[in-house]
């Protein structure tokens, strides 16, 4: 089944609680920066930034196609973060990479392996949905990460 938040979005008082609930989780967590998973990370993140009084960092995909040998394309989806060239510091930040949904957790993994390359060092997620039938969340976990999640939903 697919699970979705746009009628979250479009709700403004399920929207400021979730952002509410997501900063009261995190207030009195030390942290520098929250990093949204592209896309609808971004849209939860800078307001959890916001609130928070943090700055915001985004972790966008890029997608490349190239010809396979095969007459079929193969798309590869790389995640790539913003690069801030003022930013030259090599001091190792404390963030919060955030999602609406975790399914697998290789999107959430994959952008905080970039974040780590790019200095972060804290290993916190948070996302509004857990699937936990999909097993993302175990995945993360496994990998030395703190995974949050407002609500869960099993199976079909």
């Amino acid at each position: 089944m697919f699970r979705d938040i746009t009628t979250l979005l479009k709700d403004p008082v399920g929207l400021r609680a979730t952002v509410d609930e997501l900063a009261r989780r995190y207030k009195d967590v030390k942290i520098d920066k929250v990093a949204g998973i592209e896309s609808r990370g971004f849209i939860l993140g800078a307001p959890l930034a916001y609130v928070l009084g943090k700055g915001f960092i985004r972790s966008a995909e890029r997608q490349t196609a190239r010809r396979d040998h095969r007459p079929r394309l193969r798309t590869r989806v790389r995640h790539r973060p913003h690069r801030d060239p003022h930013r030259r510091d090599r001091q190792r930040r404390k963030g919060i990479a955030g999602d609406d949904l975790i399914a697998t957790g290789g999107t959430a993994e994959a952008a905080c392996k970039l974040i780590e390359k790019m200095g972060g060092k804290d290993r916190r997620c948070c996302f509004i949905i857990n699937l936990p039938d999909i097993g993302g969340r175990a995945r993360l976990e496994k990998h030395g990460h703190k995974v949050f999640a407002l609500c869960e939903f099993e199976g079909d």
